[in-house]
């Protein structure tokens, strides 16, 4: 029994922990954005203040300032570890082909299920100079925070009471919630997003290191951002038009590229050597 209330408390914890950091980030990103496009839209200078504000961040994660007495727990947790050059390859092209699987897979999604697509703001009207900065930047500024949050504290407190593969689950089922009130709580999406807290969560425990993840994580969002959110509007569902090609091809893109980017994990496994916190 007590074991029991000691990881629920665990879980409860790590929740709270990889919450608050996300909701810091993108509520400070949000603001920023806001205050930016209604003030001066020609001049993107909530990009350089962001980038401030995330270097503060990770400085803070990672042990800096007060209180001393958690510094090196904070360390710890955020667990941003300098990787062998033959890992950080192998966890890029894991990352990489997981996330053309993924946009597949999304694709494919959006055309069986009927849902809104995610949200996004109205940059038509705005500089060009200006869109570009804010997609880059929101490209980046999400992995610099859900990283930290969900991979570095988050799933390091539940790996030191579940194990690895129990907490890559578990935290990824807090990732999927976590996006639920921005992006619906709809089950294909929360499947969505628990998948691609998976891909990153398992880098992260075969590497001992949210650094490996990160550049898959800001690859995958600008495909998004750019290539695959924009165009859900006008995806039509496969029981009224009926499959065409381009369906088809999609299926088989996330198909075969899951293939791939397991095939990459296992080599990322042996080349990593993973060990568990304790």
């Amino acid at each position: 029994m007590r074991t029991f209330v000691r990881r629920m408390l665990a879980m409860l914890w790590a929740g709270f922990l990889g919450f608050l950091t996300i909701v810091f980030g993108a509520g400070v990103w949000s603001a920023l954005v806001a205050v930016n496009l209604g003030t001066t839209p020609a001049v993107p200078w909530a990009v350089p203040v962001m980038s401030v504000v995330l270097v503060l961040l990770w400085v803070y994660l990672a042990g800096k300032g007060r209180p001393r007495s958690t510094s090196n727990a904070r360390r710890l947790c955020l667990r941003a570890n300098m990787v062998p050059v033959t890992v950080l390859a192998w966890s890029m092209l894991a990352g990489g082909l997981s996330v053309v699987a993924l946009a597949g897979l999304w694709i494919v999604i959006m055309q069986m299920v009927r849902m809104p697509g995610n949200a996004l703001p109205d940059l038509s009207r705005y500089p060009l100079f200006t869109v570009v900065c804010m997609i880059v930047m929101g490209s980046v500024a999400a992995p610099l925070t859900e990283e930290p949050a969900f991979r570095g504290y988050c799933q390091v407190i539940l790996e030191r009471e579940f194990g690895g593969p129990g907490a890559v689950i578990l935290s990824s089922i807090l990732f999927a919630i976590a996006h639920g009130p921005t992006q619906g709580f709809l089950w294909p999406k929360l499947l969505f997003y628990f998948l691609v807290g998976v891909v990153f969560g398992t880098t992260a425990y075969l590497t001992n290191s949210i650094l490996p993840a990160i550049p898959g994580h800001v690859f995958g969002l600008l495909i998004f951002f750019t290539l695959i959110w924009p165009r859900d509007a006008g995806r039509a569902l496969v029981w009224e038009a009926g499959t065409d090609l381009w369906f088809w091809v999609h299926v088989i893109q996330a198909i075969i590229f899951a293939v791939l980017a397991l095939w990459a994990f296992r080599r990322l496994a042996n080349a990593s050597h993973p060990r568990s916190i304790g």
